[in-house]
């Protein structure tokens, strides 16, 4: 018992086992303790006006990208457009002189031809393929994205010619030879002509302007681009001219006056309805609206039939002329007849002045009462 009360008497530090210590070892210094530093927090006015410097001279560097880029592909574009330029010039040029002239050298050329109609069917038909070849061209070419509606009607202008001389040809057969439905064929090729005018429309009042603006906005200075004028003028539009400047063939059967020793036909009267129109001075008023109808009735004072006599009308109003014609098949030796001229879109409540003749045979000059004058106002 007492040596347990020894022990247990003992301080723990003396019951505790030291320690081993060796000879020769260090123990490393301990660091000493510093208090953590914590960051400055930075002025927001001076952080902002960092930010603010930044900002700008990023976007300066983009404006300067963006710039350059622009005028590389304005560049690039001008030159696109207008080598588009050059090209359409050149199609548009082709199509005026390479077949718009040929065309209507052939019409006119059939006023030294007799039952020449199949020739020049066949020369119209040739043009009619040419002028196919140009539109096929056209839609070939390299179209840059601002000429675009440029394109569209340039097109358009050329598959309208391509489609004006088809129709011609298709026609001109039964036109020339003066029978059955020549007069007819003739009202049909001249609103053909209008086909062209069409196409000149179209190429003058969009195909130019919309090439010139591109060329403009893609800063092309020293380009435009070249006219196509495919109707050489309007007189084509009317079909009296036509039979005129094709050579009268609706004419070819009647006799001439120098072969008979007789008088052409002449005029014996002219009437709008019920109104028979007086000779100047006096003043005629028409009650007809704008499409007035002409009866005229002319006399063949010879003693042979006369044939295929043409009887135009004309108005001349507010600086425009109006006109048309219609064939009477047969006039009987010493005998008359009767035919219908209409004519359209007559200005109304203006001065006009009316213009009826019968057409003389080929080679024969219109001989006096062939012709008549009036002085009318058309309400």
């Amino acid at each position: 018992m007492s040596f347990f009360d020894e022990e247990a008497d003992q301080p723990r530090e003396q019951r505790t086992r030291p320690h081993r210590v060796h000879v020769g070892a260090r123990t490393p210094p301990r660091a000493p303790t510093r208090a953590r530093a914590h960051p400055a927090r930075p002025d927001p006015h001076a952080l902002m006006v960092r930010r603010r410097i930044l900002a700008g001279a990023g976007a300066l560097i983009l404006i300067l990208i963006i710039l350059a880029l622009a005028g590389a592909l304005s560049g690039g574009e001008g030159e696109a457009v207008a080598a588009y330029t050059r090209e359409v010039s050149r199609i548009g040029r082709e199509s005026a002189e390479g077949v718009g002239t040929p065309l209507f050298a052939a019409l006119a050329g059939t006023r030294s031809e007799q039952g020449g109609g199949g020739s020049v069917e066949q020369k119209l038909n040739e043009l009619a393929q040419e002028s196919e070849q140009e539109a096929a061209r056209a839609q070939r070419l390299s179209v840059p994205g601002s000429v675009e509606g440029a394109q569209r009607a340039l097109l358009m202008a050329l598959d309208m010619r391509s489609e004006g001389i088809r129709k011609i040809a298709a026609r001109i057969g039964t036109a020339l030879s003066g029978q059955g439905e020549a007069l007819t064929a003739y009202k049909q090729i001249a609103g053909a002509m209008e086909i062209f005018l069409a196409s000149d429309v179209i190429y003058s009042q969009r195909v130019v302007p919309l090439i010139d603006e591109a060329l403009a906005q893609a800063g092309a200075s020293g380009q435009s681009v070249g006219p196509s004028r495919f109707l050489p003028n309007l007189g084509w539009l009317e079909t009296a001219t036509v039979v005129e400047r094709t050579g009268s063939h609706l004419s070819a059967g009647r006799q001439s006056s120098a072969a008979t020793g007789s008088e052409a036909a002449t005029i014996e009267s002219v009437a709008v309805g019920s109104n028979v129109l007086a000779a100047p001075p006096e003043l005629n008023h028409v009650h007809s609206g704008p499409n007035p109808i002409f009866t005229v009735k002319v006399t063949n004072p010879t003693s042979v039939q006369d044939t295929n006599v043409t009887v135009e009308a004309a108005v001349e109003a507010a600086g425009k002329r109006y006109s048309s014609f219609n064939v009477i098949g047969k006039v009987s030796p010493e005998g008359n007849a009767t035919v219908e001229v209409p004519i359209e879109g007559v200005p109304l409540n203006a001065g006009a002045k009316v213009t009826v003749q019968v057409q003389p045979p080929p080679g024969g000059a219109t001989p006096e009462g062939a012709k008549a004058t009036y002085e009318a106002v058309f309400s």
